[in-house]
């Protein structure tokens, strides 16, 4: 069948060598940065226990559909080598199937998803922003909010710095290399979270078996899975660091948390905040 030769042929399923798979793994892993903001909304949630398990439970499954599914379905249809140069692969697959308005639709659906992407960023960033002001980590005016209760002040500042990157696409002559090294360098600070929830995961856990030991809602293959996600992770950073493309953005996160962290010493920001008890 066409859609297995398309699997087999050209190389074989990984056609670059697992030195190449290593190398992509940076952007790869890029679009699925953003999962961890199910737990910020699930705070404000009425019932978070069921919530969040249900939330948790639909996001894989759309990732499976929507992201895996459906590049499962274009290298199938169309040979991994001719993929991107002769436009968008889910144009060329919807016109194929007969759908001629297919680049109005592929348009929409992405427009979309950019819009729906920027508005979670917006969330999140505003309500962290916000509760790092009200544990006295920022100043305090970040702490502001409207009469719905709406962080204006870190949604403001969060629209700023998107601004930036607006700004970045008209200075520097290359918009391609421009999303390559700002696609990138968010990489590695977007993964300091995933590293930071695994680490508190396996203390908290250590700390308090007693507490959670009849929680509902327990993660699978604990504590291995965490330990795998974090070598994992740690391949992703070595694979970036050997792609071209990649490497400056990789020192550009390092200096980047770097400097975030002497901040946060020099001005003792680390001495203001708060613990809270199990079950608060």
């Amino acid at each position: 069948a066409r859609g297995r030769g398309n699997l087999t042929e050209q190389g074989g399923i990984v056609a670059g060598g697992w030195k190449g798979l290593l190398t992509a793994l940076g952007l790869v892993v890029a679009s699925y940065q953003g999962v961890e903001l199910i737990g910020i909304t699930a705070g404000e949630a009425k019932n978070p226990q069921v919530t969040l398990r249900s939330a948790v439970g639909k996001v894989l499954w759309r990732i499976l559909i929507f992201y895996v599914g459906a590049i499962f379905v274009i290298v199938t249809i169309f040979p991994w080598n001719e993929i991107g140069s002769n436009g968008s692969p889910f144009v060329l697959t919807f016109a194929k199937i007969g759908i001629t308005a297919a680049a109005g639709i592929i348009n929409f659906v992405v427009l979309t998803a950019a819009l729906s992407g920027c508005n979670s960023g917006m969330y999140s960033c505003g309500r962290m922003l916000y509760a790092l002001a009200k544990n006295r980590q920022l100043p305090a005016a970040v702490a502001k909010v409207s009469r719905h209760g709406v962080p204006v002040a870190g949604v403001a500042l969060s629209i700023l710095i998107l601004l930036v990157g607006s700004c970045l696409n008209y200075i520097i002559p290359n918009p391609q290399r421009v999303f390559v090294y700002v696609y990138s360098a968010s990489v590695l600070p977007g993964m300091v979270p995933w590293f930071v929830i695994l680490i508190s995961q396996l203390r908290f856990r250590r700390a308090h078996k007693e507490a959670i030991a009849d929680h509902p809602f327990r993660s699978i293959m604990f504590p291995w899975a965490n330990y795998l996600t974090m070598a994992f992770l740690v391949c992703v950073l070595i694979g970036m660091y050997f792609n071209e493309d990649t490497r400056m953005s990789l020192f550009v996160g390092v200096i980047f948390l770097l400097a975030v962290t002497l901040v946060y010493k020099v001005f003792g920001l680390n001495r203001h905040g708060t613990a809270h008890k199990v079950g608060e």
